[in-house]
């Protein structure tokens, strides 16, 4: 017998997608469906975050949209998701930039793959994240953002060391938690 939370989870645009399923060391296996990766127990995925920067130092905050199914309203440092197969990890932030936030390739060019590291969260009884993200960075040489509101719910621009140094200053912001994962591992 199904439930409500059963109808609605297939009817969900995530039970369109893939996501790669990988090992530990982040070599590929198959695609596995990604509502079913981000359910139960979860199956370990590929992802990423890019953390977007000004050359003042400052780190670009996005707040997720409200609609999203985990961690709805939390803020990300700047975006996450899952390349797709065949697509590299740069492809794919190259393409979620420019969907999330309207960032083009001309406003940088020094996107840099910085880190990688596997972590596994759930959140409230919605679901599951067990992803090996890959951390990528890049600077902007024009900060003109054109955020899609799907997407994105608000954005904040904050100074990295002070947010680095002191996250417990921005508990109110409920970070996402592979942002603060990234940012602690983060160690110039």
């Amino acid at each position: 017998m199904s439930t409500r939370q059963d109808d609605l989870d297939l009817e969900h645009e995530n039970a369109e997608q893939d996501v790669i399923a990988v090992d530990a060391d982040d070599n590929a296996l198959e695609p596995v469906n990604r509502l079913e990766a981000h359910t139960g127990d979860g199956v370990r995925h590929r992802a990423f975050t890019s953390l977007v920067f000004d050359g003042d130092g400052n780190i670009l905050l996005a707040q997720r949209a409200p609609e999203k199914r985990l961690w709805g309203t939390y803020w990300d440092g700047t975006v996450a998701s899952h390349p797709v197969q065949g697509q590299s990890q740069e492809e794919a932030t190259r393409e979620r930039l420019e969907e999330e936030l309207g960032i083009t390739p001309d406003q940088y060019d020094d996107l840099r793959l910085t880190d990688r590291f596997e972590y596994k969260r759930y959140f409230e009884n919605a679901g599951v994240e067990h992803e090996v993200c890959a951390v990528l960075q890049l600077t902007l040489s024009d900060r003109s953002l054109d955020p899609n509101e799907e997407e994105v719910a608000g954005l904040m621009w904050v100074p990295y060391d002070r947010l680095h140094e002191n996250p417990e200053w921005y508990r109110q912001l409920r970070l996402c938690p592979w942002f603060e994962i990234a940012m602690r591992r983060d160690v110039d």
